[in-house]
């Protein structure tokens, strides 16, 4: 008996919705954790019970929690897209969080938007536009 897979339609802009909604959630799940990860301070790597401590923490710090949920939000999302479409069409677009993220940790958190950083981002999104077209 041979496995037979269908190959899914190409990206309807309902399909794009879910995988841009899903980026978006998981860009602010990032930015949530640093929310939550900069009240934490330094967290020391060579005690249990400091590592443990910042664990406990973490455990019911809301930014945190909003992050995870988002996470687990963003990958529902996610599985809901790769019944749309094939891997290799959506994964790209994930490279958008990247983008999205740094451009909104520069604006809430004044991290350094270098020119080497500006020309990465530009380099993905030439790449995202590329393997859309592809």
């Amino acid at each position: 008996m041979a496995l037979t897979i269908n190959p899914l339609p190409s990206m309807t802009f309902s399909t794009f919705l879910v995988i841009f909604a899903g980026v978006l959630l998981n860009s602010g799940a990032q930015l949530m954790l640093k929310a939550g990860a900069r009240t934490l301070q330094g967290i020391s790597m060579t005690s249990g019970s400091s590592m443990l401590n910042a664990a406990m923490q973490a455990a019911v710090h809301p930014w945190i929690l909003a992050g995870l949920c988002c996470y687990f939000l963003s990958a529902g999302l996610w599985i809901v897209a790769l019944t749309r479409v094939d891997v290799t069409v959506a994964y790209p677009l994930l490279s958008m969080g990247y983008v999205i993220a740094a451009v909104l940790a520069w604006q809430i958190f004044g991290e350094a938007l270098t020119p080497g950083r500006i020309a990465g981002i530009a380099i993905i999104l030439v790449g995202v536009v590329v393997l859309s077209r592809a």
